[in-house]
């Protein structure tokens, strides 16, 4: 008798990129995309309502990130996997998703092969992890890499972070991550005080040096 398809979520705030995803996972029979969602909410109320053993989850979303929504989904449905899919570099996101409880990271460029094993090994309650953060999680356990400075930051922080970096204005920032113009404010004055500088200028260099941008 055959198993059940794998059910996966895809939360993507960008139609297109869903899109992209359900056709790369259609080619895999034993997987079926059985729901979407757009941001945040609409992904925890899919889940509340309905049964998935894989939510694909973007990090850069309106309001509630993907770092965050991670963390609430783990605590409504423990037993679903989340595996993070994002435009992002491993080496910005990768290792806080996995300590938030993330089943592993890819970077929207992954061949289509590879995210059809990273759903399957999720499913089946397995870690997908790339061999490139397989060597950084050795260095962080055994101690010989070197801590940066944006570690300190929470998730929000390091995502205004990266869009003050980029350029965008305050309105902008608060705009796009749906904050009021204080509220990025009072985040640019936390990022500044974790990291020791005192203007945007510095925050853009630093983050050029670190690839964050």
């Amino acid at each position: 008798m055959a198993s059940d398809p794998v059910k996966v979520l895809l939360v993507d705030d960008h139609a297109i990129a869903r899109n992209g995803v359900r056709l790369m996972l259609g080619t895999a029979p034993d997987i079926v995309v059985a729901g979407e969602a757009a941001d945040a909410q609409q992904a925890l109320e899919r889940v509340r309502d309905e049964g998935f053993d894989v939510a694909l989850v973007d990090i850069a979303m309106p309001g509630m990130n993907g770092l965050d929504l991670l963390r609430q989904l783990r605590g409504l449905r423990p037993r679903m996997a989340v595996l993070v899919l994002s435009t992002y570099a491993e080496e910005i996101y990768a290792v806080r998703a996995l300590k938030e409880g993330a089943a592993g990271y890819l970077t929207k460029d992954a061949p289509t092969a590879v995210l059809v094993d990273a759903v399957r090994r999720a499913a089946a309650g397995h870690k997908y992890v790339s061999p490139a953060l397989v060597d950084r999680l050795a260095a962080l356990v055994s101690g010989t890499a070197a801590a940066s400075g944006h570690d300190a930051l929470s998730n929000r922080e390091l995502e205004v972070f990266r869009l003050i970096a980029r350029g965008e204005s305050l309105v902008q920032i608060g705009a796009r991550l749906h904050l009021s113009p204080n509220t990025v404010t009072t985040y640019r004055a936390r990022i500044l005080d974790k990291m020791g500088m005192s203007s945007n200028a510095e925050l853009t260099r630093y983050a050029l040096e670190h690839g964050l941008i």
